[in-house]
């Protein structure tokens, strides 16, 4: 057996029965993927996570691999070699992408259940895997020179990287400085260091492309201050002919350094040095200089990538707790607890640890269907664009999600990965004997990745709420309202939905809130305060955070209807047991996390100066 434990039954229970995610199967741009080949797709991967996929996965993190400065290598250990291999072979990595590329058309939604269980499994193995992905981006945004890469790289196998990150500028990709000079033949001489660049040096393929963003230099009109002086360019680690993919000789472009981690240790985060000692020759995407938009093409997906990766992990945290819970034996009953007598019994029967694992729960099954919904917005986006008439309303929504995805699903699942699924081990979940103390390392990051939780709660706030005018989250409100005004359930979830209805009505008056307060920043308004913005800034995470509370509850008690109904026919004793738990995960989040909101509204309504008034040395 491996470390990793998948929920399949939810993720179909999600796909099929709330989303009803055949309705986009087996016909238009998906007419090869029915409902009966997508279930056998998932059933297959799902294998594959729990065997090959997932032996590697503690024994790559005990044996990281080693950098050597002198030939700027850092091979990766054999085990995981061999699980990446596994994968690549069996060739489910083209699930998702479209037939220009060689790959296997298939909707967004199906694609993200099936990743959950590769990121779950072995996340580093996706990430080493991305090539083919970026490949498809390449392909999309660039011309017939690009187009051919794109396609080499799914068919070779390429590995790719997004470079965007420098040491002195960190978040802040404005302040990038790494340079783009113009050559005679059309190409471009890159230089500059970056940093933190995921997959940038490993022995899983021959070629690794690098899209790095760069600012060009001696060019009218192009290559000013900020990101938008910033162009993206196609760098190979070989240079290579593009209509055969034959390597030629090494470019310059090389690792200087890997990081030692706390964890996800397999996966090899480097310091990448541009022009150093030969010229580290490039190809501007598309001959346009738009890199910021284009980079976010790939941002935006390693986003939801990062959200459901920490998902999964929270996921196969909580079955693994379960599972030990149910089988450790200590104390005796509460109830009998004056009885020294009495029988020991399994932790499952103390409250508090009833308590743990309802949370756990409860929080992994709303954040999976959080993922599925934001991914089932995706279905309607791509089938848009399908169709030649792009849905403008469904790319405001998904972008509204894909902050909440990342953020909000990061921060709850590391929080409760640390709090609550290795508490129930005890002292025992501090050891290497249980995978979750690797959990709770390689989690981390995922706060980290793509954007702190802080630059997701202000692109949340600023970029998709204000900007956007407020109408996506407008449209999601009229969906949640929509529902409270069903009359699915017969009222047997009554209680639940007056709670959603309250923490709704919390979380639109913390958005007021902000929103006055940022109206209040406005120099132009009578008596307007540009310091009125930092009570913006002291809440966004609070948004954020109460936000993806009231959508998890949303989608929780939709699937509770659903299961309401599945159990009054006739179901094995299996099948009851997991609809009367959908029902009571949606109770006890409803319950137990929506009347805080309150709490989180009086503070918000309530934020002053205080902290942005207090001297720096009183820290």
């Amino acid at each position: 057996m491996t470390h990793y434990k998948s929920n399949l039954r939810d993720i179909k229970f999600n796909l099929f029965e709330v989303l009803g995610r055949g309705a986009v199967l087996g016909s238009g741009p998906y007419e090869d993927m029915d409902v009966e080949t997508a279930e056998a797709v998932l059933d297959e991967v799902d294998n594959l996570a729990r065997t090959k996929l997932a032996e590697s996965f503690a024994a790559a993190d005990r044996e990281p691999p080693v950098f050597d400065p002198e030939t700027h290598t850092a091979p990766l250990p054999a085990a995981f070699k061999k699980s990446f291999d596994a994968w690549m072979e069996s060739e489910f990595y083209k699930i998702g992408l479209p037939a220009e590329v060689d790959g296997q058309p298939a909707p967004p939604s199906l694609r993200w259940a099936m990743n959950e269980l590769i990121l779950g499994s072995n996340p580093a193995i996706y990430m080493y895997a991305s090539g083919p992905k970026f490949g498809e981006m390449i392909f999309r945004n660039g011309t017939e020179r690009d187009q051919k890469i794109g396609k080499l790289m799914n068919d070779k196998r390429w590995v790719a990287t997004m470079v965007l990150t420098e040491p002195d500028a960190g978040s802040d990709v404005g302040a990038g400085r790494t340079r783009a000079i113009p050559q005679q033949d059309g190409s471009w001489h890159i230089e500059g260091v970056k940093r933190f660049i995921t997959s940038a040096e490993h022995d899983l393929s021959d070629q690794i492309i690098h899209l790095v963003l760069a600012r060009p230099v001696g060019v009218e009109g192009v290559g000013g201050p900020g990101t938008k002086g910033l162009s993206l360019f196609i760098v190979p680690k070989y240079e290579f002919d593009v209509d055969t993919g034959d390597l030629g000789e090494r470019n310059g472009v090389y690792v200087t350094g890997v990081e030692h981690k706390m964890g996800l240790k397999v996966s090899n985060t480097c310091e990448l040095t541009f022009g150093a000692d030969q010229p580290a020759k490039g190809y501007l995407l598309g001959e346009v200089h738009d890199g910021i938009a284009q980079m976010f093409q790939v941002i935006e997906d390693a986003r939801m990538m990062v959200g459901t990766k920490a998902i999964a992990t929270l996921s196969t945290g909580y079955l693994n707790a379960l599972e030990y819970a149910k089988s450790r034996v200590q104390g005796a009953d509460l109830v009998n607890n004056r009885d020294r007598t009495a029988p020991r019994v399994t932790i499952t029967h103390h409250p508090d640890v009833r308590r743990s694992l309802l949370t756990q729960k409860s929080y992994v099954e709303g954040m999976r269907a959080l993922v599925l919904y934001t991914a089932s917005i995706q279905d309607k986006v791509a089938l848009a664009a399908a169709g030649g008439e792009p849905d403008a309303e469904a790319e405001a929504l998904n972008d509204l999600l894909l902050p909440i995805v990342k953020g909000y699903g990061s921060e709850k699942s590391w929080t409760l990965l640390g709090t609550e699924s290795l508490q129930t081990f005890g002292g025992s979940g501090f050891l290497t004997d249980y995978p979750l103390e690797q959990y709770v390392r390689d989690a981390k990051i995922d706060t980290l990745y793509e954007g702190t939780t802080a630059i997701q709660g202000q692109d949340l706030f600023f970029r998709k709420i204000i900007r956007n005018q407020g109408q996506a989250l407008g449209q999601l409100q009229g969906e949640v309202t929509a529902f409270l005004e069903s009359q699915a359930g017969n009222g047997q979830l009554k209680d639940e939905r007056e709670l959603l209805a309250k923490g709704l009505e919390d979380i639109e008056a913390i958005g007021t809130a902000m929103a006055s307060s940022a109206m209040a920043a406005d120099p132009r308004v009578p008596g307007g305060d540009p310091r009125n913005l930092y009570k913006v800034g002291l809440n966004t995470s609070r948004l954020l955070f109460g936000l993806g509370d009231v959508i998890c509850a949303w989608l929780l008690l939709r699937g509770a209807e659903v299961a309401l109904d599945a159990l009054n026919g006739e179901l094995s004793a299996s099948e009851k047991s997991f609809y009367e738990g959908k029902v009571a995960s949606a109770r006890w989040f409803a319950r137990t996390v929506l009347p805080k909101l309150a709490s989180e509204r009086v503070i918000a309504e309530n934020t002053d100066l205080a902290a942005m008034d207090l001297p720096e040395d009183a820290f």
